[in-house]
């Protein structure tokens, strides 16, 4: 590395404070940090990661507007708004600071931190970018603005199963959708962070080039930056880094199941339904008569503190075959042999994690780049079924039997092993993932020292 003689070059990071955020800046500055680097992480203090869990990381707290109040800003979108106007001038003065003490390599940032790119370029730092959608969904965000332009997204309603020729195989329904606040106001907001992302030095996708190399090579038509597509959670687990207390008596219960015959059911750290979607679910996993381990993060109900919401007879119809915990330790559940499938809202770290372990999914999607994860789920990779009628207990049991019993989620299952097997190979010494890993620190190690 060109440091300093006798000194280690170190790397600021910047995580977005979303826990499907958070997870893989921590599990990517884990392999960084593997391989020789310094890590500091600047982090806001709303959603705040435990420091106690990463000794050998620095951690720099910033403050955001939002800490001593988070529920004056309920939504996502909004928080992301928020932070990145409230958080220019602490970030400045923080990465100012560090830049004196020592030699900094680079900046690694979200791309939902726009703000960044003019702080580092008035600083005369490298910039990378860290997406941690797909490289699909990430195509169809850059794509909002041509096609709300072209008039794709009026009247959405009635073009639903249209196509969008733009951004194939998607269609009009699975575009990222903006319905949380002001949707002028986010698509804006959008826009600006597609645009601070063509600055970056270089772009980290945490995915694999084997199943999404025809969407990396749209990229490269539309970005001139370095791309590196390296699966950061079969590197780093991202447990340590979880928001979430995690209930291990899940894997217990599992070591007591056959193989391949339990549901995994979880929705996510951000998603939300109401009570009457949260009984369909319900009564949903009750017919199917399938053994079943189903996360109910409190939260998840609107109003609801956990299971009070729950409707009268679930408990006594799923006894013996169906045990509800409040968050799972994911990645072990997916890899456990008992698992057969996983009901997923497909966030990209799910829906990765999920196709690492040859794991075939039924996709709910809410919002966001999870309508883009679960179309390639179902229609390109033909690793789940999309649940296109929403959550209907007789379709939901429908799918629950297709995927579990029946010879189309047994061909699932197979295509799923099969993706595990190459993005296997893609670890080893001389695959995709393992190269692009190299390729990255190689790249980070070239930048000139930043003088304090």
């Amino acid at each position: 590395m060109n440091c300093a003689k006798g000194k280690q070059c170190r790397i600021v990071v910047f995580p977005l404070p979303f826990q499907g955020h958070i997870n893989p800046m921590l599990q990517l500055a884990s392999i960084l940090h593997s391989r020789g680097f310094l890590i500091s992480v600047v982090h806001t203090l709303y959603n705040s990661p435990d420091p106690s869990k990463h000794p050998h990381f620095a951690f720099h707290p910033i403050s955001d507007g939002l800490s001593e109040s988070p529920d004056s800003a309920p939504d996502p979108v909004r928080i992301i708004k928020l932070i990145n106007l409230n958080c220019l001038q602490p970030f400045r003065q923080c990465l100012h600071a560090l830049l004196s003490h020592g030699d900094v390599k680079c900046l690694i940032s979200d791309a939902n931190w726009y703000f960044t790119s003019s702080v580092v370029d008035a600083l005369s730092l490298p910039r990378i970018v860290m997406r941690t959608s797909s490289v699909g969904a990430f195509l169809a965000f850059a794509a909002l603005s041509l096609l709300r332009a072209k008039g794709y997204l009026l009247d959405r309603d009635s073009k639903m199963e249209e196509p969008v020729e733009e951004v194939p195989p998607l269609k009009v329904k699975d575009m990222p959708a903006i319905e949380m606040y002001d949707a002028e106001d986010a698509y804006k907001n959008i826009a600006k962070m597609v645009e601070e992302t063509k600055k970056a030095s270089a772009l980290i996708f945490n995915t694999f080039e084997e199943f999404e190399l025809p969407e990396i090579r749209r990229l490269h038509e539309q970005f001139a930056s370095p791309t590196f597509a390296i699966p950061f959670h079969k590197c780093f687990s991202a447990a340590s880094s979880s928001l979430l207390a995690q209930d291990r008596s899940s894997i217990s219960w599992l070591d007591n199941q056959p193989p391949k015959s339990v549901l995994y059911v979880s929705f996510g750290s951000v998603a939300a339904m109401d009570t009457g979607k949260l009984r369909e679910v319900a009564w949903g996993l009750a017919d199917s008569g399938h053994r079943f381990l189903w996360a109910v993060r409190p939260g998840l109900v609107h109003s609801s503190e956990w299971l009070e919401m729950l409707p009268s007879g679930f408990s006594e119809a799923t006894s013996g075959r169906g045990i509800i915990i409040k968050w799972a330790p994911q990645q072990e559940v997916l890899s456990h042999p008992s698992v057969g499938g996983f009901w997923t809202h497909n966030g990209w770290n799910s829906t990765l994690e999920s196709i690492c372990e040859g794991v075939p999914m039924i996709c709910s999607p809410f919002f966001g780049d999870q309508l883009v994860n679960a179309r390639y789920v179902s229609d390109v990779w033909r690793v789940g079924i999309n649940l296109e009628g929403g959550l209907e207990r007789g379709g939901i049991q429908e799918a629950i039997t297709k995927l579990m019993d029946e010879k189309e989620g047994e061909e699932m299952r197979k295509r799923a092993m099969m993706m595990k097997e190459k993005i296997d190979v893609g670890l080893k010494m001389g695959g995709s993932s393992c190269s692009a890993l190299d390729e990255l620190i190689d790249f980070i190690s070239s930048f000139q020292r930043v003088a304090g």
